[in-house]
């Protein structure tokens, strides 16, 4: 018969339970700063009056950039293990890229409908 051995893991008490999950307040000084650049730069992107595709892709790259630390930092997946992070991340960049291929689909559809209906074929 085989011998089954178990190995006892000492139990940490709750004060390092709750210290080994602390970050430095420096981080979070740090990332809200951080946050407070990039929303002054998309309030700039309106303050000069950008226009076109330039306002908004500045726009959705500063939203990207502060979703991506506040999810970061804030809830904690940084320190995840990566499994979870593509559990959750990969996803909605897959329907992102879903979208952008709707995108170009719709604008194909849209022009062979102008086309048909104009020369009434």
């Amino acid at each position: 018969m085989a011998e089954v051995t178990l190995h006892a893991t000492p139990h940490a008490t709750p004060a390092a339970h709750a210290e080994g999950h602390q970050h430095p307040i420096k981080l979070y000084l740090v990332v809200w700063g951080w946050l407070f650049v990039l929303s002054t730069c998309s309030y700039l992107v309106d303050y000069f009056n950008l226009q076109g595709y330039l306002r908004w892709s500045l726009i959705v790259v500063f939203m990207i950039l502060k979703a991506g630390l506040i999810v970061a930092v804030f809830m904690h997946m940084a320190w995840e293990r990566l499994a979870l992070a593509y559990a959750i991340l990969l996803p909605p960049l897959v329907l992102l890229v879903f979208v952008g291929i709707m995108v170009f689909e719709s604008d194909y559809t849209l022009l062979s409908r102008i086309i048909f209906f104009k020369t009434g074929a």
